[in-house]
């Protein structure tokens, strides 16, 4: 490796930031802002984080435009107008670019270069990073802002090797147009990326075959062009809108019910979710207040769901196929646009692997148990590994050598303080890191908050003279506690779905997002702040 004489006290950056993604750029801007020599590294060739790689036909955000962008510029917030209800992969990585060149954040900015190994010195109290370039820097600060979903997930099929066709995952798609016209196209999975994906393939491919495991729940986007009068008035309570996203339940400016849907009648909670699923939107699983926290409540939107797929899909028994039978909402709720309309194509076949397995990946398409399917192209909608994924592809090390892979996954737990650090490695930092609200809530929202309260705690560090922070054990395992009891009121952990690892095989199953709603996270940072950052040690 490429290294240098360098004095022990005097380190190459005060901060170092993993990712180019809303996190990355929100957190140079702000730490260089504050006289922080900061660098970013980023894997890609360019801005965007997740919306860099993920280009996919149909990719979209499932969270509406008006709030899916920083609150910390009235500047950029009155100069950039959004398009649609639900804004395109396209308009996103537009909207990053223009951020990226409004506060000039490319030079602080090293692209095409994956960050390979963070290794604490207690010594010299400072973290060496290594780059898959060769390179070792020194930072005193190592900050991730690498995501929740980062980390692809292609199964390990046997055979995939022996393909002859072209094979393709939504998490990684290529920058160039992939024309599916005259093809015989296979998607793997049906999760947010497939049910985008699917129907928008659909139109192009010769025939499309969907390898369905696990059936979803999904309502629809009901996506249209933004009204101008709509804009105008958003633009107008900028102020009003800063203000209030940080007290809203998911980072977003819905309407949430609060009453059970027990309380409504059948004929009435018919007639509310029936306006609901015309609305399209988040509008859906907020209607009630106990969806995911009461068997009977769930199994009525749930009910509702399938009564609709029943109604769509003209084949009764691909319709029988496409209806789950988990908890509606505790995987990760789905918006789509004619996902159930599209297996009445005559160019689409449901293969259902849960009755006929893939057995492995020929080179002439994907062999069933039970059939061959001959494919031109195989496409993996097969999602992440979320949470701690991008994580632990980072040789992480704090105190002692330990791996935080060690610590967390061997250790048979995952365990951090308001999902901002982790016990054991000092001046180390997580955005939106497992057990804060993370994924379920609009996420720029919550980068903002966890990047000012990062920010804020380096501030404070200097005026104080403090160069360590690191989380106490105590207050980590308080933490975790009280994440796992939250989490267990509700019937999230008791479905198998990424957001508790079930799609990685033999990784720990645990479910890392804290359920106790923005509003109150962002007042219990606050808090921990206002207490002197109470919980964490600094020296």
């Amino acid at each position: 490796m490429k290294d240098k004489q360098r004095d022990h006290l005097t380190p190459d950056f005060d901060a170092i930031v993993i990712g180019a993604g809303f996190s990355g750029l929100y957190m140079l801007h702000r730490l260089r802002k504050a006289g922080y020599r900061t660098q970013v590294y980023e894997a890609g060739a360019d801005v965007g984080g997740v919306w860099y790689w993920n280009r996919y036909p149909g990719a979209r955000c499932d969270s509406e435009s008006m709030y899916y962008n920083y609150t910390f510029s009235k500047e950029l917030y009155k100069e950039w107008t959004w398009t649609d209800r639900f804004p395109q992969q396209e308009e996103i990585l537009h909207y990053l670019n223009y951020v990226a060149d409004k506060f000039n954040l490319r030079k602080g900015i090293q692209f095409n270069t994956r960050v390979t190994a963070a290794h604490y010195n207690e010594e010299q109290q400072l973290w060496h990073i290594y780059t898959d370039d060769d390179s070792h820097v020194t930072t005193t600060f190592f900050i991730s802002g690498a995501g929740c979903l980062s980390t692809k997930n292609v199964p390990n099929f046997k055979g995939l090797e022996h393909f002859k066709g072209a094979w393709y995952h939504t998490g990684n798609w290529p920058h160039e147009n992939v024309d599916f016209t005259g093809k015989r196209v296979g998607v793997i999975g049906t999760g947010s990326s497939g049910i985008q994906a699917i129907p928008v393939i659909a139109k192009e491919a010769d025939h499309l075959t969907v390898f369905q495991r696990t059936p979803q729940y999904t309502v629809p986007a009901k996506n249209h062009p933004l009204d101008p009068e709509i804009i105008k008035e958003a633009k107008a309570n900028y102020h009003q809108i800063k203000r209030e996203l940080p007290e809203s339940i998911n980072g977003v400016l819905t309407k949430v019910s609060r009453h059970s849907a027990l309380k409504d009648d059948p004929e009435e909670r018919q007639r509310v979710y029936e306006e609901a699923w015309q609305e399209g939107g988040f509008s859906f699983p907020l209607v009630y207040k106990d969806l995911t926290s009461n068997e009977a409540s769930n199994e009525t939107a749930a009910s509702f769901i399938r009564q609709k797929i029943e109604q769509i899909v003209e084949d009764p028994e691909t319709a029988k196929k496409l209806q789950p039978d988990h908890y509606y909402g505790t995987k990760r709720p789905n918006l789509d646009d004619h996902y159930y309309q599209t297996f009445n194509r005559d160019n689409v076949t449901l293969a259902d692997v849960n009755e006929d397995p893939i057995a492995e990946i020929t080179s002439k398409g994907i062999r069933t148990t039970s059939s061959d399917f001959p494919l031109d192209v195989i496409v993996f909608a097969t999602g992440f590994d979320g949470m701690t994924g991008s994580l632990f592809k980072i040789d992480i090390r704090g105190r002692k050598g330990v791996a935080l892979k060690e610590k967390w996954e061997d250790g048979g737990q995952v365990r951090t303080y308001l999902g901002l650090a982790t016990a054991d490695f000092p001046n180390f930092f997580m955005i939106t890191g497992p057990e804060s609200p993370s994924v379920l809530v609009n996420m720029p929202t919550a980068i903002e908050q966890h990047v000012e309260w990062i920010a804020g705690c380096l501030e404070y560090m200097q005026k104080h003279g403090k160069t360590t922070v690191e989380a106490n054990p105590s207050a980590e395992k308080m933490w975790s506690k009280h994440s796992r009891e939250i989490a267990d009121k509700t019937l999230f952990p008791k479905t198998d779905s990424w957001y508790t690892g079930a799609n990685i095989p033999g990784k720990p199953r645990s479910f890392l997002i804290y359920l106790g709603g923005f509003e109150a996270y962002t007042q219990i940072c606050h808090d921990v702040a206002a207490k002197y950052y109470d919980g964490f040690t600094m020296s």
